[in-house]
This record gives structure tokens, sequence and C-alpha cells, in this order.
């Protein structure tokens, strides 16, 4: 009798979960399962690129977990019963119910419209790879001179405005922050910035907290009226919906409560990674969501899971972070260096060589989505024969 674990979501996290799940335990043992709304691996981190017009390598999940022993569900999470163990999964041959022991919660998260007028009508996003691709299309039909606005002064927002703007410099970039332009980053970090928003023409509008959407403009807060023929919205990302449904101890904004191996603080058999968690990292700071984040809690839930299954010795490696790196377009990047708990240092990289070093950071996580044992110390532990008595072993630990 196998002990069955459930991976929903195929993201960054929980294809890195799966995957170091399926290396640390024995197949005979377990079945890993994964389901996942889409049969590609999508690099999220990429999306302004695609949107921009740019060509991304296909990933097939089945190819990347060919040979694992993961087996992988295309089909749609419409609901989770953590009282029952179970999922509701919709998928091309209609409905069906899977039964885990264990369940990791990897479904991400989307854009967040926070209920701004006319976001949902008139706004494109980025979020997602069929957002990204509508975007590209309507960015294809825009003519020399329109306008393109980008809502949100983040890193997404950031690497979208200077990609689109170097894709095409035929076009009108702007750039609506709520607060200063690169206000989080040290001097060195904000002055760089500064200077490419200047190179590639975009107008940046600070202190201009968008308050309405229309088909041809943004409002301000002050009553500024920005042109935009097309507006991406950038401002935050929200939850999928399904936990706070549930039974499960949530936040405020839908995310699981969980410890530091990244189990549910509510459900001892739910393990909760990347945005979808609420985790808190170095000085009681709540991890940020991102790829940054997600990777180290994938590990960390992986680890877990497997020792406690097999008995062994939980896992104590403390999340933290180290820089924030940022593309400027293909030419430009900054790598801003953090503390562990993601405050600026004075120092920072610029340039064409923190344009490479992104570039290595982005191949670098797609390529330890198929290489999950790698960034912390792991071996193949027998699972407990009897899958009851893992369960068991697994609650009590």
């Amino acid at each position: 009798m196998q002990h069955r674990i459930i991976v929903l979501g195929a993201g960054y996290t929980g294809a890195i979960a799966a995957g170091r799940l399926a290396k640390r335990l024995r197949r005979e043992d377990v079945a890993i399962t994964v389901v996942n709304a889409e049969p590609d691996f999508v690099e999220r981190v990429r999306l302004h690129q695609l949107a921009a017009g740019q060509e991304l390598k296909p990933r097939p999940l089945r190819e990347m977990f060919a040979g694992t022993g993961v087996e992988l569900k295309v089909a749609r999470v419409t609901g989770v019963d953590v009282d029952r163990r179970t999922v509701t999964v919709a998928a091309a041959g209609g409905t069906a119910e899977l039964r885990y022991d264990t369940l990791v919660y990897a479904l991400g998260s989307g854009w967040n419209a926070q209920g701004v007028p006319g976001t949902a009508e008139h706004a494109y996003e980025v979020a997602s790879r069929p957002g990204a691709l509508r975007l590209r299309e309507r960015l294809a039909r825009l003519h020399a001179g329109q306008t393109v606005t980008v809502v949100g002064g983040g890193l997404t927002g950031l690497e979208a405005a200077t990609e689109f703007a170097e894709a095409r410099p035929d076009l009108r970039v702007a750039l609506a922050v709520r607060g200063g332009l690169g206000d989080w980053l040290a001097a060195k970090g904000r002055d760089h910035l500064r200077k490419v928003v200047a190179k590639l023409g975009i107008t940046a509008y600070e202190h201009a907290a968008v308050t309405g959407v229309e088909a041809d403009r943004v409002v301000t807060a002050d009553g500024r009226a920005v042109a935009a023929d097309v507006t991406v919205w950038t401002t935050g990302f929200a939850v999928h919906p399904i936990a706070a449904a549930t039974t499960l101890d949530t936040t405020a904004t839908g995310q699981i409560a969980v410890d530091a191996t990244m189990r549910s603080v509510s459900h001892p058999d739910v393990y909760a990674v990347g945005d979808a968690a609420h985790a808190i990292g170095p000085e009681g700071r709540p991890l940020r969501m991102s790829c940054a984040s997600g990777t180290p809690m994938a590990w960390q839930a992986a680890d877990a899971i497997a020792a406690r299954l097999t008995g062994g010795k939980l896992p104590n490696v403390p999340i933290r972070y180290f820089n924030q790196c940022i593309s400027l377009g293909r030419k430009e990047g900054l790598i801003q260096f953090v503390t562990a708990d993601d405050q600026a240092k004075p120092s920072a990289l610029t340039g064409r060589f923190a344009a490479a070093y992104k570039e290595l950071v982005c191949k670098g996580a797609a390529w330890g989505v198929a290489n999950p044992t790698l960034g912390m110390p792991t071996r193949r532990r027998p699972v407990l024969r009897d899958a009851a008595a893992a369960h068991q072993v697994a609650r009590a630990a």
C-alpha cells in the first residue's frame, strides 16, 4: 500500500517539490501525483518577454517528470476537502475526486486587480501565460506613437515596462508608480534604474496611485489622467481562492499559515509552498511572493515530508534572501543586494553584467525544476512499508 502524495500546481515550487520528493523516496512506497491546469511548465519570470514578442522554449511537464515516477494529471483543481483528504479536479474527461495522505498545495497566485474600477474590463496582465499571450497579441496591433502604460513599480512592472520599451521603441511607454521610482532600492540601484528608464524613453509618473482604468487612459488619486492605449496592471498578486474556502488556517489574503517546515499549522497532512503559503522569514517578516522565496520553501517542504515519513531528522535550514534580480530589457540589469530579511544594502550590480547575471538566474530556476535535489543536502531514504504506519508517523512528528 503506497503513501499517496498529491501536489497541486506545477509552477516553480510545485514542480521542484514533486521532483525532490521523487528523488528522496522510493516509488514502490509512495505514489506522487502532480495536478496542473496546463501540460507545460511556465517560466513565469519570463512572461514579460513573451508578451514583448519573444519566443520561449517549450517545457512539457511529462518530459520533465519522465523517469521519476511522478504522475502528471492535466486538470483544473476545483475544490479541496482537507478534512476528508480529497481533491476535486476537472479535466477534458470530466470531474474526478482524488484521495491523498499528504497534500502539497502550490497553486500559487494570479494578478490582483485590487478592486480598482475598470481594471478587469480594460487592463492586461503578465502574471499568467494566457494573459501574457493576450497582451502580446494586443501589443502587436499597436501603431507607432501609441501608448502602453504599465501600472505598478515593483519588479514585475519595471521588467515589463523596460522590456516593452526596448522591444518597441516606436511606442510611448509610461510607468505609473504609487511611490517614488525604485524607492525601495539603495542609492546606487535607484540611480541606475532612473538612467535606464530615461535612456529607453519611458515616462515615469511617480506618486501616482491609479484609482481608475478606462479604455484609453488611467486616472490617478490626485486627478491626473495618463494616456493609455494599452494598460498593463502589475500592482501585486492574489493567491488562488481555493485554500480560503477550506477549513485550513489562512490569512486575510488567503495564504495558508505554515510552520518552519511549510506544514499547515491547522492540518498536519497539508504543506503549502510558494505564493500560497504565509511563511515567516528572518526578523519575523513574512516571505514575499517570489521565486526567490518559493524555491527554498519547496526544498524545505519536500525534505520535511520525507523526514516525517521515514522517521528521519527534520530540515532546519533558515530561508533568507541575498539579492533582488531585475532585468531592464535584454541589455541592462540591476542586482540589488539585500539583507537576510530583504532590506536593500548599499551595494548593487548594474549594466550588462547584471543583465547576464539575471539571465543566469532565470535559466537556473528552470533548470532547478528538473534537478530538484540541488541546493540542500539530500539522500534517498526508504519509506515505511506500511502506509498506515507511515501516515501515523507523519501526523505525530
